[in-house]
């Protein structure tokens, strides 16, 4: 086992157990980019080369990208500079991929780029519903709200520019809790498939809490790897 600070590290948690508000605030801490799987893939397409124009392919036709193809893409963004350390090794958090543990394990192929460490965000299916029911996003300029944690100034008011707000057709409780069925069958299994990379943080708290909770498992890193985690 390394002591070395790991540069690789995969958030895994159901939708809304907030990946990407902890990879955010995790960033500074560990000076490594948050690569969300979304984002790599509308970037790709974005880019209009030939990698982007067959993803943008699939995507067009409304088909799931290939994970032969998710693996290129991300191949492809971790050459940036962003994702090399100083030793030029690979580091990155990576939110959204891997999914599936067929993706998981074509993951696993490259040790060079496999992960050191997954992040595992568990949330009360019924928090999730709570958390995601509550959004509100402007259809004008993209900003988003929620009932309770951060409401508009104005009821039902965009505080940027005064748009009327909308809740997003994925955040209505049906598709929630389907999305919820579908992370179950596909990708909850990942958690027993990197037990020994695990660290399990109890993402129901509130989102300082959350982020308290994930550095204070991992800034020790004197000597000693966090319980659990086999890098």
């Amino acid at each position: 086992m390394s002591s070395r600070r790991p540069s690789r590290i995969v958030l895994l948690g159901a939708p809304g157990a907030g990946k990407g508000t902890v990879a955010l605030g995790m960033v500074s801490l560990f000076g490594a980019p948050h690569l969300s799987s979304g984002d790599m893939l509308r970037a790709a397409v974005a880019a209009g080369n030939e990698l982007g124009e067959r993803v943008k392919g699939h995507m067009a036709a409304g088909q799931f990208v290939p994970d032969a193809l998710i693996l290129e893409v991300i191949r492809e963004r971790v050459q940036h500079r962003d994702c090399r350390n100083d030793a030029g090794g690979v580091r990155y958090l990576l939110d959204g991929f891997p999914r599936t543990l067929v993706q998981a394990e074509a993951f696993a192929v490259d040790s060079k780029l496999a992960p050191q460490l997954v992040v595992h965000l568990k949330v009360n299916s019924d928090v999730i519903v709570g958390r995601l029911t509550g959004r509100r996003t402007c259809p004008n300029c993209g900003a988003s709200f929620h009932v309770a944690f951060a409401p508009p100034a104005k009821t039902d008011a965009c505080d940027h520019c005064g748009s009327g707000l909308i809740v997003r057709p994925d955040d209505h409780e049906d598709t929630i809790r389907r999305r919820l069925t579908a992370y179950e069958l596909q990708t909850a299994p990942l958690i027993d498939y990197y037990a020994d990379l695990l660290i399990e943080i109890d993402g129901g708290q509130g989102r300082d809490q959350v982020l308290a909770d994930v550095i204070a498992s991992l800034k020790p890193w004197d000597g000693e790897t966090p319980v659990g985690a086999n890098l």
